[in-house]
Protein backbone atom coordinates (compact mmCIF):
# COMPACT_ATOMS: atom_id res chain seq x y z
CA UNK A 1 0.00 0.00 0.00
CA UNK A 2 1.21 3.47 -0.89
CA UNK A 3 0.12 6.33 1.36
CA UNK A 4 0.18 9.99 0.37
CA UNK A 5 0.52 12.42 3.25
CA UNK A 6 1.73 15.89 4.21
CA UNK A 7 5.47 16.45 4.31
CA UNK A 8 7.15 16.22 7.71
CA UNK A 9 10.58 17.55 8.60
CA UNK A 10 12.06 14.10 9.12
CA UNK A 11 11.20 13.21 5.49
CA UNK A 12 13.87 15.58 4.21
CA UNK A 13 16.81 13.15 4.04
CA UNK A 14 14.75 10.67 2.01
CA UNK A 15 13.58 13.47 -0.29
CA UNK A 16 17.16 14.56 -0.96
CA UNK A 17 18.00 10.96 -1.91
CA UNK A 18 14.97 10.70 -4.19
CA UNK A 19 15.89 13.94 -5.91
CA UNK A 20 19.40 12.84 -6.87
CA UNK A 21 18.21 9.30 -7.69
CA UNK A 22 15.91 10.76 -10.36
CA UNK A 23 18.14 13.64 -11.48
CA UNK A 24 19.38 12.13 -14.75
CA UNK A 25 16.26 12.42 -16.92
CA UNK A 26 14.33 10.40 -14.37
CA UNK A 27 17.20 7.97 -13.75
CA UNK A 28 19.81 7.86 -10.98
CA UNK A 29 21.98 10.96 -11.25
CA UNK A 30 24.22 10.33 -8.26
CA UNK A 31 27.28 9.96 -10.50
CA UNK A 32 26.73 13.43 -11.99
CA UNK A 33 27.21 15.50 -8.83
CA UNK A 34 30.15 16.04 -6.51
CA UNK A 35 27.59 16.73 -3.78
CA UNK A 36 24.52 14.47 -3.95
CA UNK A 37 22.44 17.11 -2.18
CA UNK A 38 22.94 19.67 -4.94
CA UNK A 39 19.83 18.74 -7.01
CA UNK A 40 17.71 18.80 -3.86
CA UNK A 41 18.93 22.28 -3.00
CA UNK A 42 17.58 23.50 -6.34
CA UNK A 43 14.42 21.51 -6.94
CA UNK A 44 13.04 20.39 -3.59
CA UNK A 45 14.36 21.77 -0.28
CA UNK A 46 13.31 25.44 -0.50
CA UNK A 47 9.71 24.42 -1.12
CA UNK A 48 9.61 22.44 2.12
CA UNK A 49 10.88 25.49 4.00
CA UNK A 50 8.91 28.29 2.35
CA UNK A 51 5.78 26.40 1.20
CA UNK A 52 5.40 23.37 3.52
CA UNK A 53 1.62 23.31 3.09
CA UNK A 54 2.22 22.41 -0.57
CA UNK A 55 4.69 19.59 0.07
CA UNK A 56 3.50 15.97 0.13
CA UNK A 57 5.19 12.57 0.16
CA UNK A 58 4.29 9.05 -0.93
CA UNK A 59 5.43 6.23 1.31
CA UNK A 60 5.15 2.45 1.45
CA UNK A 61 6.54 -0.26 3.71
CA UNK A 62 10.07 0.67 2.59
CA UNK A 63 9.64 4.32 3.49
CA UNK A 64 9.24 7.55 1.54
CA UNK A 65 9.73 6.93 -2.16
CA UNK A 66 8.19 9.97 -3.79
CA UNK A 67 7.26 13.59 -3.23
CA UNK A 68 5.62 16.60 -4.78
CA UNK A 69 6.42 20.20 -3.88
CA UNK A 70 5.05 23.45 -5.23
CA UNK A 71 4.98 27.24 -5.01
CA UNK A 72 1.62 28.98 -4.92
CA UNK A 73 2.89 32.23 -6.44
CA UNK A 74 5.92 31.61 -8.64
CA UNK A 75 6.98 35.25 -8.89
CA UNK A 76 6.82 35.80 -5.14
CA UNK A 77 8.62 32.51 -4.52
CA UNK A 78 11.47 33.45 -6.85
CA UNK A 79 11.86 36.80 -5.09
CA UNK A 80 12.07 35.03 -1.74
CA UNK A 81 14.69 32.61 -3.06
CA UNK A 82 16.80 35.55 -4.18
CA UNK A 83 16.73 37.02 -0.68
CA UNK A 84 16.74 33.96 1.55
CA UNK A 85 17.98 30.91 -0.35
CA UNK A 86 20.45 31.61 -3.15
CA UNK A 87 22.96 33.73 -1.20
CA UNK A 88 24.10 30.87 1.05
CA UNK A 89 24.27 28.45 -1.87
CA UNK A 90 26.30 30.91 -3.93
CA UNK A 91 28.83 31.03 -1.14
CA UNK A 92 28.89 27.25 -0.94
CA UNK A 93 28.98 26.38 -4.65
CA UNK A 94 31.23 28.39 -6.94
CA UNK A 95 30.27 28.87 -10.56
CA UNK A 96 31.67 26.31 -12.96
CA UNK A 97 34.77 27.33 -14.90
CA UNK A 98 33.74 28.58 -18.36
CA UNK A 99 36.38 26.46 -20.11
CA UNK A 100 35.17 23.24 -18.48
CA UNK A 101 38.58 22.61 -16.92
CA UNK A 102 37.00 21.86 -13.53
CA UNK A 103 35.91 18.42 -14.76
CA UNK A 104 32.30 18.87 -13.66
CA UNK A 105 29.50 17.03 -15.42
CA UNK A 106 27.19 19.09 -17.59
CA UNK A 107 24.42 18.50 -15.05
CA UNK A 108 26.48 19.96 -12.21
CA UNK A 109 27.59 22.88 -14.34
CA UNK A 110 23.95 23.62 -15.15
CA UNK A 111 22.94 23.34 -11.47
CA UNK A 112 25.67 25.73 -10.34
CA UNK A 113 24.77 28.15 -13.12
CA UNK A 114 21.15 28.12 -11.92
CA UNK A 115 22.25 28.99 -8.40
CA UNK A 116 24.18 32.04 -9.57
CA UNK A 117 21.86 32.97 -12.46
CA UNK A 118 18.35 31.69 -11.67
CA UNK A 119 16.06 31.22 -14.62
CA UNK A 120 13.37 33.89 -14.32
CA UNK A 121 9.71 32.99 -14.79
CA UNK A 122 7.93 34.02 -17.99
CA UNK A 123 5.48 36.82 -17.04
CA UNK A 124 2.82 35.67 -19.51
CA UNK A 125 3.08 32.09 -18.31
CA UNK A 126 2.80 32.85 -14.61
CA UNK A 127 -0.04 35.31 -15.14
CA UNK A 128 -2.19 32.46 -16.42
CA UNK A 129 -0.56 29.62 -14.45
CA UNK A 130 0.93 31.24 -11.31
CA UNK A 131 1.78 28.06 -9.42
CA UNK A 132 4.45 25.52 -10.31
CA UNK A 133 5.53 22.09 -9.08
CA UNK A 134 8.29 19.51 -8.92
CA UNK A 135 7.52 15.81 -8.51
CA UNK A 136 9.80 12.78 -8.22
CA UNK A 137 9.20 9.06 -7.68
CA UNK A 138 11.73 6.25 -7.31
CA UNK A 139 11.19 3.29 -9.68
CA UNK A 140 9.44 1.07 -7.15
CA UNK A 141 6.61 3.59 -6.89
CA UNK A 142 6.17 4.28 -10.56
CA UNK A 143 3.22 2.81 -12.43
CA UNK A 144 1.18 2.27 -9.27
CA UNK A 145 -0.90 5.44 -9.24
CA UNK A 146 1.27 7.26 -6.69
CA UNK A 147 2.14 10.04 -9.12
CA UNK A 148 -1.49 10.68 -9.96
CA UNK A 149 -2.42 10.73 -6.27
CA UNK A 150 0.35 13.21 -5.49
CA UNK A 151 -0.84 15.47 -8.35
CA UNK A 152 -4.46 15.25 -7.21
CA UNK A 153 -3.51 16.02 -3.61
CA UNK A 154 -1.47 19.04 -4.65
CA UNK A 155 -4.14 20.35 -7.03
CA UNK A 156 -6.72 20.20 -4.25
CA UNK A 157 -4.38 22.11 -1.93
CA UNK A 158 -3.63 24.74 -4.57
CA UNK A 159 -7.31 25.29 -5.29
CA UNK A 160 -7.99 25.63 -1.58
CA UNK A 161 -5.33 28.37 -1.47
CA UNK A 162 -6.85 30.17 -4.45
CA UNK A 163 -4.56 29.23 -7.35
CA UNK A 164 -6.11 29.36 -10.81
CA UNK A 165 -3.29 27.70 -12.75
CA UNK A 166 -0.34 25.33 -12.43
CA UNK A 167 2.70 24.73 -14.62
CA UNK A 168 5.87 22.65 -14.73
CA UNK A 169 8.88 22.05 -16.95
CA UNK A 170 10.38 18.79 -18.18
CA UNK A 171 13.91 18.35 -19.51
CA UNK A 172 14.23 16.92 -23.00
CA UNK A 173 16.21 14.00 -21.60
CA UNK A 174 13.20 12.73 -19.68
CA UNK A 175 11.28 10.67 -22.23
CA UNK A 176 8.61 9.17 -19.98
CA UNK A 177 7.40 12.23 -18.08
CA UNK A 178 5.50 14.02 -20.90
CA UNK A 179 3.14 11.09 -21.36
CA UNK A 180 2.47 10.95 -17.64
CA UNK A 181 1.63 14.65 -17.42
CA UNK A 182 -0.74 14.44 -20.37
CA UNK A 183 -2.36 11.40 -18.77
CA UNK A 184 -3.08 13.25 -15.50
CA UNK A 185 -4.60 16.29 -17.17
CA UNK A 186 -1.80 18.66 -18.17
CA UNK A 187 -1.57 20.31 -21.59
CA UNK A 188 1.75 20.89 -23.32
CA UNK A 189 2.40 24.54 -24.10
CA UNK A 190 3.97 25.84 -27.34
CA UNK A 191 7.15 27.18 -25.74
CA UNK A 192 10.48 26.86 -27.52
CA UNK A 193 13.63 25.40 -25.95
CA UNK A 194 11.82 23.60 -23.11
CA UNK A 195 8.93 21.24 -22.53
CA UNK A 196 6.28 23.12 -20.55
CA UNK A 197 3.00 21.72 -19.27
CA UNK A 198 0.10 23.51 -17.62
CA UNK A 199 -3.26 22.91 -15.98
CA UNK A 200 -6.11 25.40 -15.66
CA UNK A 201 -7.23 24.96 -12.05
CA UNK A 202 -10.20 27.29 -12.44
CA UNK A 203 -11.94 25.00 -14.92
CA UNK A 204 -10.32 21.54 -14.62
CA UNK A 205 -12.46 20.21 -11.81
Amino acid sequence: MIRVRQFQQDDLDAMYRICVMTADGGEDGTHLYSDPELPGHLFMAPYTIFEPSLAFVAEDSEGVGGYIVAALDTAAFERRLEKEWWPDLRARYAEAAPDGADGMSQAERYARHNIHHPWGPNPELIERYPSHLHIDLVPRMQGQGAGRRLIETLVAALRAQGSHGLHLFVGFGNERAPGFYRHVGFTQLPIEDIQAFAMDLASAR
